[in-house]
C-alpha cells in the first residue's frame, strides 16, 4: 500500500464523518423532493451522488449549505449540525454550485481575493493561500488573467480552487462539468480526486455514470429517494449487474415500476 493510500485509509476510520446526512426530507408544498434520504461521506474519500436530473441532488446541497431550512432529519459536517452550529459547520465546508458564480470582468486573483475577504482572510495570508489553490488545480501561470479569456474547464477549475481558500474538510460538487468537452471533464475529476490525498472528503453530484470511478463510493438518488448506497463494487454486487451503468438502469427501472419514484 502507498503512502497516498495508507492516508486515505486513515484518515477514512479517524474521527467524525466528513459528512453525515440523516432521515433527511424535504418538500415543495405537497411535492416531496426527497424522503428518508441518509448516507455519510468519509474523510478521504469520493463519493458520487449519482440521479437523473430531478431526483433531488440540488435540492440536498441547498439543505446541506444551508440555502434552505432543514425541517426533517438532521445534517452534520465533521460532526457539527448545520442547523444547530451553523458556523461551525459550513467553516469546514467548500461548495462548487453548477451555476458560475464568477466575475469574468476581472482577474482570477481578484475574483479569489473578494472571495478570500468574504472568510475573513486577510491580504498577507490571502496571497498566500491563493499560490496553493492555484497549484493546486494547474493554473499558476492563469492568475493575472481576465476570467472571460478563459475556458469553461478553466472557469471550472477556478471555481474549485475558490471553494479552498479556507481549508475545507468537505467540498461538494453539484454537477461540476455540465456543458464542458470530454478533456475538460477528465482533467477536473483528476484535480478533484488528487486532493484526496489531503484527506478531504468530497461529494461529487452528477447524472454522468462515466465520471464514477470503480473505487469511489455512489448513493444513488432516485425521486428523492436513496435506492442504493456504498462502494461501487458492494452495489453493483447487490443488483448481479456487470457495471455500476447496468447497476443504476436496474435500480432506477425498478423504482418506477413501483411507482416509488413518482
Amino acid at each position: 500500500m502507498n503512502d497516498a493510500a495508507i492516508l486515505t485509509q486513515a484518515a477514512s476510520t479517524a474521527g467524525p464523518a466528513a459528512l453525515d446526512v440523516v432521515g433527511v426530507g424535504h418538500r415543495y408544498g405537497a411535492r416531496v423532493a426527497l424522503r428518508d434520504v441518509s448516507f455519510s461521506v468519509k474523510p478521504a474519500s469520493f463519493t458520487v451522488l449519482l440521479g437523473l436530473n430531478g431526483a433531488g441532488k440540488s435540492t440536498l446541497f441547498s439543505l446541506i449549505t444551508r440555502l434552505y431550512a432543514i425541517r426533517n432529519g438532521h445534517i452534520r459536517i465533521l460532526g457539527h449540525d448545520v442547523a444547530r452550529e451553523p458556523g461551525a459547520a459550513l467553516s469546514r465546508l467548500g461548495v462548487v454550485f453548477q451555476s458560475r458564480a464568477l466575475d469574468v470582468d476581472i482577474s482570477v486573483q481578484q475574483n479569489l481575493i473578494y472571495h478570500a475577504a468574504l472568510h475573513g482572510i486577510g491580504r498577507r495570508q490571502a496571497d498566500e493561500q491563493i499560490g496553493r489553490v492555484l497549484t493546486l488545480v494547474d493554473l499558476t501561470d492563469r492568475g493575472r488573467e481576465r476570467v472571460s479569456n478563459l475556458s469553461g474547464g478553466q472557469m471550472r477549475r477556478v471555481e474549485i480552487a475558490r471553494a479552498l481558500l479556507h481549508h475545507p474538510r468537505l467540498l461538494l460538487l453539484d454537477e461540476p462539468t455540465v456543458g464542458l468537452d470530454i478533456k475538460s471533464r477528465a482533467d477536473i475529476l483528476g484535480h478533484v480526486r488528487r486532493l484526496l490525498q489531503s484527506g478531504i472528503g468530497v461529494l461529487w453530484a452528477t447524472h454522468l455514470i462515466d465520471e464514477v470511478g470503480d473505487n469511489d463510493d455512489v448513493v444513488v438518488l432516485h425521486g428523492g429517494r436513496v435506492l442504493a448506497k456504498g462502494a461501487v463494487g458492494d452495489v453493483v454486487a447487490a443488483t448481479s449487474a456487470p457495471d455500476i451503468g447496468s447497476a443504476f438502469t436496474k435500480l432506477t427501472h425498478a423504482d418506477a415500476g413501483t411507482g416509488a419514484g413518482a
